[in-house]
C-alpha cells in the first residue's frame, strides 16, 4: 500500500469520525442531555446549553451516521 494511499484512508477515517461526533454532540444538544468532558486534567459536565454547536459541514447530510 502506498503512503498516499495509507494518508487518504487515514484522512476518510478522521473526517467519519468528526462527523460522529458531531452529530453525537449535537443529538444530545436537541434532546437536553449533558456531557461529559475532560478540560484542564478535570472532567467536566456540560449541560446540553453548554455543548458548543457543530458546524454545518461537521453535520454534512451525505455523511449522516446512524446513532
Amino acid at each position: 500500500m502506498s503512503k498516499d494511499n495509507i494518508t487518504n484512508r487515514r484522512q476518510t477515517i478522521l473526517d467519519g469520525v468528526g462527523t460522529a461526533i458531531a452529530q453525537a454532540l449535537e443529538r444530545h444538544r436537541r434532546l437536553g442531555q449533558s456531557i461529559a468532558v475532560w478540560q484542564d486534567g478535570k472532567v467536566v459536565i456540560l449541560t446540553a446549553d453548554q455543548i458548543p454547536l457543530p458546524s454545518k459541514a461537521q453535520l454534512d447530510s451525505s455523511k449522516t451516521v446512524e446513532l
